[in-house]
């Protein structure tokens, strides 16, 4: 039994990351579909076709979990798999699978409020509105979860998602810092002119920019709180794993990297990040 973390690319580390240091004992498969890398810009059944059989890849080999460290996944493909798939899916195999997601755990940490809460509409006027930016691909902004899930749960919560269509991809090449950091810049400034002033708080929506997250720091106000996926996420998993003993994550501490894409060492970028060497096998 294992742990299976699922992402278009290698921005799922970041969450893997956590995940390994908060359960230094489980069983991790990671995979990247690198060879249908980014998700961002592609339709939405293709995305639940990749996400799909990326799970049914790792389920093969003995995940009882799969963890979408994917926030296009989650907001594409994760409900859908949920209710029309999974429920057969197990029946065949014939023992307990579950595939997450990460948006649940991060909308729980940007309202402070279990998902289950749906906030009374009141239709009273907000005095100070909290205003939170949300980085993420073209595919997940244009999903419009984050703003529909925290309207329900928070009316002081105004939410604007700024789509950053090429940086998940400049990530996944190891581009320069230099290019990467007028891609940030960009965005935030992009935004702020939306908005007509720099968010309150920032949520990075797409599990790539962890790997940048000090160049959001340095493009954003000093002191702007970020809200860590890979935290709320390790968190969510710690509680999910003592409600359902039947996902037991395994004990070997086993850790195996699997890539769609080409195998072999993968960016300075994300080496350094993870801070070690980093080689994937073909899956």
């Amino acid at each position: 039994m294992a742990i299976g973390v699922f992402d278009s690319g290698v921005g799922g580390l970041s969450v893997h990351h956590r995940l390994v240091e908060r359960f230094a004992e489980a069983d991790f498969v990671y995979l990247a579909d690198q060879a249908n890398t980014p998700y961002g810009g592609r339709p939405g059944e293709e995305i639940v076709d990749l996400t799909r059989a990326g799970c049914e890849r790792l389920f093969a080999l003995g995940c009882s979990l799969v963890v979408l460290a994917c926030n296009t996944a989650s907001g594409i493909a994760l409900r859908r798999l949920q209710q029309t798939w999974l429920p057969g899916y197990r029946r065949d195999l014939g023992r307990p699978v579950n595939v997450l997601g990460i948006i649940v755990p991060t909308i729980e940490a940007a309202t402070g409020l279990p998902w289950e809460h749906e906030a009374e509409r009141r239709g009273e006027k907000v005095e100070k509105l909290d205003i939170l930016a949300v980085f993420s691909t073209p595919a997940t902004a244009n999903s419009r979860v984050y703003e529909i899930e925290i309207d329900k749960r928070r009316q002081d919560v105004a939410v604007f998602s700024q789509p950053c269509p090429e940086l998940a991809g400049l990530i996944e090449q190891g581009a320069p810092r230099v290019a990467l950091a007028a891609a940030v810049e960009g965005h935030v400034k992009a935004i702020a002119t939306r908005i007509g002033r720099p968010p309150d708080r920032a949520i990075l929506g797409c599990t790539h920019y962890e790997i940048v997250g000090d160049l959001f720091r340095a493009a954003l106000p000093p002191g702007t709180p970020l809200i860590h996926q890979p935290q709320a996420t390790a968190d969510a998993l710690a509680l999910y794993l003592e409600r359902h003993p039947e996902f037991a994550p395994g004990t070997g501490g086993v850790r195996r990297f699997l890539t769609t894409g080409r195998p072999g060492a993968q960016s300075g970028l994300v080496e350094a990040f993870w801070g070690a060497p980093l080689r994937f096998e073909g899956a």
